[in-house]
């Protein structure tokens, strides 16, 4: 088993020297006041073990000094092996205007947990940036990280951009009901799939979202927290609920309150939509938030 471990470790290292001398010489534009997800996996390892770890971070951008970029993280979670850390208090500084990323912190699971990140970007697209991570979490042991993770934005609406005799609509895709079937985005990750039309949105306070449901079968939308058991990593809270909403038909839902929300079917749970619901502001404010 040690040995076993022992060539672990070394391809791990190996792979860490990889991701850090192959990335791309380019700026990544990262705008004030705009929403992003993190989501990536990798390894941790001790000198004893390795574990399997993910991290899935939510994060708004407030501030600059420079070329650093200040932003909150509202909302995620840090998993090493089957401990689940929900985020306590994290901050994101994107150094060199994206083309770093640092991020330090506590989060909490069974126990408190430090984590100290750095992350390079290594490619680039449209769509979002793929960045290596390396890093240590510290609980009852320190572990050494590495992952492989992609920053992706929102898209943003403005209720003065959308028609006064229309809503926003967001559409439920044709086959969503199966995993791994739904619209493709061709972006860096080809094998990603969206099961509604945007599945990450930012909007202003008050604003109304039809959801209208192209799939062959039926679907409701709830909103939910964040839970620590990976076999139900999202629990209802109540705010949010459509109902079925048949094939062809529709469903209106009012996002009221700032804050960040998990929209998603109980019954298809790979099907989920990130929304951040702020208020359009200027210069380097932090919002009221609502944690989740």
């Amino acid at each position: 088993m040690k040995n076993y471990n022992a060539v672990t470790v070394t391809s791990l290292s190996l792979l860490i020297v990889f991701l850090v001398f192959n990335f791309v010489d380019s700026f990544a534009t990262i705008p004030l006041n705009n929403s992003f997800v993190l989501e990536g996996t990798g390894y941790a390892a001790t000198k004893d073990v390795i574990k399997n770890s993910e991290i899935n971070l939510s994060l708004y951008t407030h501030g600059q000094s420079g070329s650093s970029i200040i932003s909150t993280i509202e909302t995620g979670f840090v998993t090493l092996g089957d401990e689940n850390f929900l985020i306590t208090e994290l901050k994101a500084t994107m150094l060199r205007e994206g083309k770093y990323i640092r991020i330090n912190g506590v989060v909490q699971g069974d126990n408190e947990a430090t984590v100290s990140f750095f992350g390079r970007q290594i490619e680039e697209s449209q769509n979002g940036s793929i960045y290596g991570f390396t890093g240590r979490v510290i609980s009852d042991e320190t572990y050494k990280i590495i992952y492989t993770a992609k920053l992706e934005g929102v898209v943003k609406f403005k209720i003065s951009e959308v028609n006064p005799n229309q809503k926003l609509q967001i559409n439920i895709t044709k086959g969503s009901s199966t995993q791994g079937i739904g619209l493709t985005t061709g972006s860096v990750d080809s094998l990603y799939f969206r099961h509604f039309s945007q599945d990450k949105i930012s909007v202003e306070p008050g604003t109304t979202i039809t959801i209208k449901n192209n799939d062959v079968v039926a679907h409701s939308i709830l909103s939910g927290i964040q839970n620590a058991d990976r076999h139900e990593l999202i629990v209802a809270d109540g705010k949010i609920s459509t109902g079925k909403i048949l094939p062809g038909q529709s469903a209106d839902i009012t996002l009221s309150d700032a804050g960040f929300y998990r929209l998603y079917d109980p019954d298809y749970p790979w099907m989920k939509i990130v929304a951040y619901v702020y208020p359009d502001i200027g210069g380097n404010v932090i919002l009221g938030q609502s944690r989740n």
